[in-house]
């Protein structure tokens, strides 16, 4: 017997993905689909016959108030909402509520709902995907600290604020002392859980303004920026030197690592960052041959 056209369109609305329902001017569901059904968790019994507020409750109810006044003002509404199911799912949801007018009246709302929670999951991945690789290209993979492409931006920002307010700007260089006789007595995996907790301890001692990076190997630069004397940056300087040389384990062996550091100091905001870069690299040398575990600081003159 062949089905009745009503029947197909029943079966047709009953086999649609999408949400469709119709509110009479009452807000009175009359029809739902079965989607709409199982999105909420209801029988159509349940929910014909229900009103909106009894469906969604008094919190979604009052959240979408907006839409639903201007839609049975005689207005389309089409907005974004995020429900959760009784079974606790979080689910995003495109909502399209079209104004039911015959002869000027409103007699009701059409509702539909299209399940958007594939694209907002892929959306989601799609921007922790973009934020991880804008963070390899600026950070560094093993300590995650900022990178040369962080470094030479920062250093600019630094020298600007230098020629704002005259106060003076450091770049230091940090190198481990004896590093390499730690990567070939323990390994390479020892050597990188070194740098790891070094990073954490360097990290630990800087001021929120300051920036440290790793420039390779056991090599890293700190900036600090807005520094008001010599004394102060002694200060940062010593603190860092006693941060780094706490002993550690390192798989089961105790090791009191240390550093040497390189001290480019300077007041004019006229240097380059490769000028204070090499300056501190030039201190380092100085710092290594006075016997390491400690700093030595070199002054960069103002441009004539």
């Amino acid at each position: 017997m062949p089905y009745r056209k009503i029947d197909l369109v029943m079966s047709l609305l009953d086999h649609t993905e999408a949400m469709l329902a119709y509110w009479d001017e009452h807000e009175v569901c009359q029809f739902a689909n079965n989607a709409y059904l199982q999105w909420f968790g209801k029988t159509r019994d349940e929910v014909v016959g229900s009103t909106l507020l009894q469906l969604l409750g008094p919190k979604l109810y009052e959240m979408n108030s907006s839409y639903r006044v201007a839609a049975y003002a005689g207005h389309l509404q089409v907005f974004e909402r995020t429900l959760t199911t009784p079974q606790g799912i979080v689910r995003h949801s495109l909502a399209t509520y079209t104004p039911h007018i015959v002869n000027g009246y409103v007699h009701g709302i059409f509702v539909h709902v299209a399940d958007v929670t594939p694209l907002k999951l892929l959306e989601r991945e799609l921007r922790d995907a973009k934020d991880k690789a804008e963070r390899l290209a600026s950070h560094d993979f093993l300590t995650g600290l900022p990178n040369r492409v962080l470094l030479n931006d920062r250093i600019q920002h630094a020298l600007a604020l230098t020629k704002r307010t005259e106060n003076l700007i450091a770049g230091v260089t940090l190198d481990l002392d004896g590093f390499k006789k730690i990567n070939d007595s323990l390994g390479h995996a020892a050597g990188d859980k070194l740098l790891i907790e070094v990073a954490k301890r360097i990290r630990r001692s800087l001021r929120d303004v300051d920036t440290a990076t790793r420039l390779g190997g056991d090599e890293f630069f700190l900036l600090f920026p807005d520094l008001h004397s010599r004394a102060q940056l002694e200060g940062l300087a010593t603190r860092i030197l006693d941060a780094v040389r706490a002993p550690v384990e390192l798989d089961g062996t105790i090791l009191q690592p240390s550093c040497s550091l390189g001290v480019a100091l300077a007041s004019d905001a006229m240097i380059t960052p490769e000028m204070l870069m090499e300056a501190s690299d030039k201190a380092l040398y100085s710092a290594k041959a006075l016997g390491k575990n400690r700093f030595s600081i070199s002054y960069l003159a103002p441009a004539a």
